[in-house]
């Protein structure tokens, strides 16, 4: 699609697709421009990712619990389309678009700990792209195949370039057998463009499980040689971010260990979406939100 801006990222195409060296950095901002140290910063723009330990205190993690399970029990919320459940067993596996329905995570968006992070990361005043509530239940969570979101926002929702940045905050523990994140350190610096062309509204079935838009086993395995795997492990109340171009999956929780978090991806405001660059319309606002309103406190 002709989106008017220059495609520094293509992607979704026919025949064979190559690795693109990244262009854009990965920080963008100073050490005086925020609560991140100047090492933490550097490790960050290294590896894609830093974690931040005791982001919340062991009483907001209760709070932000009761508003989980609040949330998934509410029959208001029964039908929303922000709701989506797991292919297999039918339980809520996310709810989208959670800023603007729970005014509890409404704040914590605003909060200086969350907000001053992400625009010192990102140099500059930032939006909400996207925020979901996870629920991985205990035995039948499903986890998520690898892929790089940014190839997606691109490709669906018209994000010019990888600009934009993830928190993922623990309500529950994260250990290495749970579904934990895994991430590949460093990948973000690597574009890897996705084969086959967009079907129309793909979210619909890519938000249960992702088939369109995912790198070929070659390609992982080229980046796990080159890059190596970490995994998010840690107490709950731990905040992960990670770059939207960072390659990262999850496997499936068969514990009895739920593994539930707060999920919020704030983009710059010099980095706002256009026509998607590979699909025939963006999808809707509360997957791709193009309510461009800087977030203030």
């Amino acid at each position: 699609m002709d989106t008017g801006v220059e495609d520094r990222y293509p992607t979704r195409v026919t025949g064979e697709a190559h690795p693109i060296d990244r262009v854009d950095p990965t920080v963008w901002g100073g050490e005086g421009d925020g609560p991140i140290d100047a090492a933490t910063l550097a490790a960050h723009d290294a590896r894609g990712y830093h974690i931040v330990e005791e982001t919340l205190s062991p009483a907001e993690v209760q709070g932000y619990w009761q508003e989980l399970v609040r949330l998934s029990g509410d029959p208001g919320l029964r039908g929303d389309e922000r709701v989506i459940t797991e292919k297999r067993s039918g339980e809520v596996r996310s709810i989208f678009e959670v800023h603007r329905i729970s005014p509890l995570i409404s704040e914590l968006v605003r909060d200086p700990r969350i907000l001053d992070r992400a625009r010192q990361i990102l140099g500059s005043e930032v939006y909400i792209h996207q925020s979901r509530v996870n629920y991985m239940p205990g035995f039948r969570g499903a986890g998520f195949y690898w892929h790089s979101d940014f190839e997606t926002w691109h490709a669906e929702d018209g994000m010019p370039g990888p600009r934009a940045v993830s928190c993922s905050i623990a309500l529950t523990d994260n250990y290495p057998f749970n579904g934990g994140l895994m991430v590949m350190p460093g990948s973000q610096r690597t574009f890897v463009p996705c084969v086959g062309a967009t079907p129309d509204d793909n979210y619909k079935a890519s938000l249960k499980e992702q088939e369109i838009g995912v790198p070929t086993e070659q390609d992982i395995t080229a980046l796990a040689a080159e890059y190596g795997i970490d995994q998010f492990t840690g107490p709950a109340g731990s905040a992960l971010w990670f770059d939207s171009n960072i390659m990262h999956g999850s496997g499936n929780n068969i514990t009895p260990y739920p593994r539930s978090n707060i999920f919020v991806v704030f983009n710059s405001v010099e980095n706002t979406l256009v026509e998607p660059y590979a699909a025939a319309k963006p999808r809707p606002s509360f997957i791709g939100g193009r309510d461009f309103t800087p977030v203030t406190r």
